[in-house]
């Protein structure tokens, strides 16, 4: 069965939220851990990161002049990272079916940029293309802010559960029952239609038809999850937050940490500790990143990388489920990298072949370009060994902090 993460130590914390009417432009580390001398720009990484990231950029740090420049970014402005911990306390929205159902949700992206600016969320033009088939989900904004959504109920009580495979085949896992389902109507996908202007947010349900009373039991964490969407680890509407679970992963050999709240397949949402969210079948899996009309980007998943938590090159499924730890996916573009962000992602399943793992090719995978490298070189296929594509499984994972 997989294991929650331990606590960590180390403090780097970021200022407390504002209301979303008035967030901030950025948000201010207050404690940024164990700082190196002032002429070296490596210090230790929060233990949250170890043992799969040891060394992050010192301050002050040369993306503070240009996010694109070395060093750590809050991408997502109006989360509180927690960098011991590793979670991100975000904005809670209460709104309601058309239905009169009472919805909890956050909002984490949005395709119009001075839109996503305002409200501190990831801007991604290419997520307009999502608003398609059963992900045509709409809202409404009453005078008073509440949103009021036409369709899309989430169900928190199944059992999240995971049993891996045999100790040589962990992947497949005999069980995996996501611990949230969504109904044939929901996805995280909604469209505001009583804006002048189109724009499509990312706004994840994170509880569903639960009071306020309800909720404020858990403004201290000791969740209970048949209430709450898995990842949260505290609730609080009396404050207007949600404490979420953040997830490592690499883009372009930089470390990241995301959400991870939604998936299109009963497998790979109890994989994911996400919600299991059928509607988002109806996405397009299968076009080139920048192809108009493609509304996600592509994220690697290694089957069968090394295993081992004192492994250097630890990554993949077999050591999610073996070591307790994740699986360190690698992601395309994000903001400050590249122009294609989405939090949308569709999976590349890859498999190292046997013959790179005797030859002592297979090593950790950081980069996008080059594990397509290896794969054009015959060293990484794909789950039925054809070559390495996406495979029509989606992720919602929105990026929230670039770690270097």
């Amino acid at each position: 069965m997989l294991k929650r993460r331990s606590i960590n130590r180390l403090a780097l914390l970021l200022s407390s939220l504002l209301p979303l009417t008035a967030l901030p432009t950025h948000a201010e580390v207050i404690n940024r851990g164990i700082e190196a001398g002032p002429y070296h720009e490596a210090r230790p990484a929060p233990v949250f990161l170890e043992p799969d990231i040891n060394i992050v950029v010192g301050q002050p740090s040369p993306s503070e002049v240009n996010p694109s420049f070395l060093g750590p970014v809050l991408l997502m402005k109006s989360a509180q990272v927690d960098l011991v911990r590793g979670t991100a306390k975000l904005p809670l929205h209460q709104g309601k079916l058309a239905s009169g159902e009472t919805v909890w949700f956050i909002i984490t992206d949005a395709t119009d940029e001075n839109l996503a600016n305002l409200h501190g969320v990831n801007y991604s033009p290419k997520l307009a293309y999502g608003f398609t088939g059963r992900n045509q989900r709409t809202a409404t904004i009453n005078r008073d802010g509440t949103w009021v959504f036409n369709r899309g109920q989430v169900d928190f009580q199944p059992q999240l559960s995971v049993t891996p495979g045999p100790a040589n085949a962990p992947f497949p896992p005999q069980v995996a029952q996501p611990g949230s389902v969504g109904d044939n109507g929901y996805t995280p996908l909604v469209k505001v239609t009583n804006a002048t202007k189109d724009v499509l947010f990312n706004a994840p349900i994170v509880a569903f038809n639960q009071t306020e009373e309800q909720l404020n039991a858990f403004c201290n964490g000791n969740v209970n999850h048949d209430l709450v969407h898995d990842k949260v680890v505290a609730i609080c509407p009396e404050e207007g937050t949600v404490t979420l679970e953040l997830t490592i992963g690499f883009t372009f050999s930089k470390p990241i940490l995301y959400l991870s709240t939604e998936a299109n397949d009963p497998t790979v949402a109890a994989l994911e500790t996400a919600t299991y969210a059928p509607a988002m079948e109806d996405l397009p899996f299968a076009h080139e990143d920048a192809l108009p009309g493609e509304a996600a980007e592509r994220i690697y998943v290694f089957i069968n990388g090394a295993t081992g938590l004192d492994n250097p090159h630890r990554q993949g499924l077999y050591s999610a489920l073996t070591d307790g730890r994740g699986p360190l996916n690698v992601l395309g573009g994000i903001p400050t990298i590249n122009l294609d962000y989405s939090p949308m992602w569709r999976i590349f399943p890859a498999v190292w072949t046997e013959e790179a793992i005797a030859r002592g090719y297979r090593a950790r995978m950081s980069d996008a370009i080059h594990i397509e490298d290896m794969a054009a070189k015959g060293y990484i296929r794909s789950l039925d060994g054809g070559n390495l594509r996406a495979v029509g499984f989606i992720v919602n994972c929105p990026v929230v902090y670039r770690v270097n």
